[in-house]
């Protein structure tokens, strides 16, 4: 059960499932060039996993998503029996001070089902040339001793600092024994980059070992650019002209 914020009026947030959690929890939160939500996403569809909890959300002004007319909850988890690893699909929209409050109820719950480590797929936009096209990691000592050996060419990112969930999640994993690792790549403006999705997914790929081919992400996102353009629209809407999330190299 996820602890109540100080602030009465604050957002509340709480994690429902239906089943034990992976060992491991790989989520994409709705954030600039939406390359995490994007690459989450495809992983679900190319692994297909089903629904198997949401987040509920309290006090935040909320999306309700749908396709075909059915609806979902904007903040989901998948998981499969065969899987150890539960992807977390984070549609809803949510700013930096909240996400402090997503992070502890997601904590709570990881720490309540026995989940060892989260891994967060990023974009982050920031200005930079051809040779920063790759994956950068921001990790817990722990993390990258269990994930990011000698055979995994994800470099550290150099300097910067995260804010909202991400800060949450890192902070917690400093004084935990849960290993916390956040993968950033570099993202431009349009909605989804579909070229730093790919980046995401191949690292995961690599991280994880999930046999996933990334080659059909481009065609996939092409499916879901008019209704991640619609969410992009709404974020920006919500923070100021020439914001962007507080992480830079």
């Amino acid at each position: 059960m996820s602890r109540p914020p100080a602030d009465p009026t604050a957002p509340r947030f709480s994690v429902e499932h239906d089943s034990q959690p992976g060992d491991a929890v790989i989520a994409g939160f709705s954030s600039f060039g939406l390359a995490g939500l994007t690459a989450v996403d495809y992983l679900v569809d190319d692994l297909d996993l089903a629904e198997t909890g949401h987040v509920r959300i309290d006090g935040l002004p909320s999306i309700t998503p749908f396709t075909k007319g059915t609806p979902r909850h904007p903040i989901r988890l998948y998981s499969a029996p065969d899987l150890d690893i539960t992807l977390l699909v984070a549609e809803q929209f949510v700013p930096p001070a909240p996400g402090g409050l997503l992070a502890d109820a997601l904590l709570d719950w990881t720490a309540a089902n026995g989940v060892s480590e989260i891994a967060v797929l990023a974009g982050v936009p920031v200005a930079h040339g051809p040779d920063a096209h790759r994956t950068f990691h921001v990790a817990t000592e722990d993390y990258r001793a269990a994930r990011l050996g000698d055979g995994t060419d994800v470099p550290a990112m150099e300097s910067g600092f995260l804010d909202g969930a991400n800060a949450g999640l890192l902070e917690r994993g400093l004084d935990s024994s849960l290993g916390v690792g956040v993968f950033v790549t570099p993202v431009h403006a349009q909605a989804p980059d579909v070229d730093a999705a790919v980046r995401l997914v191949d690292t995961a790929n690599a991280v994880y070992d999930l046999g996933v081919d990334a080659a059909p992400l481009e065609a996939f996102a092409e499916e879901i650019r008019r209704h991640y353009e619609d969410l992009a629209g709404r974020i920006e809407e919500r923070e100021p002209e020439g914001s962007y999330d507080r992480m830079y190299m």
